[in-house]
């Protein structure tokens, strides 16, 4: 398997693009869930809380896809 390496007698796949990490994984199920909660709420919230937690729900794979694009870490020090 060129695709992957052992750590600890454990297969680890490389990550090759954000969408191999888990985290971005986990964050896109954030956004599905939260669309799938604010889709309940009143319309009058359409404008208001609805779409602010839509749109930060969104940030947190958006940032995790652009941090992986980065080819250095000055942003961690």
């Amino acid at each position: 398997m060129r695709d992957a390496y052992c750590v600890k007698n454990k297969i680890v796949k490389k990550i090759k693009t954000y969408r191999d990490l888990n985290i971005w994984k986990k964050g896109i199920e954030l956004v599905k869930e939260v669309y799938v909660i604010t889709g309940k709420f009143p319309k009058e919230e359409t404008y208001g809380l609805s779409s602010q937690m839509r749109r930060s729900a969104i940030s947190v794979p958006s940032n995790i896809a652009e941090g992986f694009r980065r080819y250095h870490n000055k942003e961690y020090k």
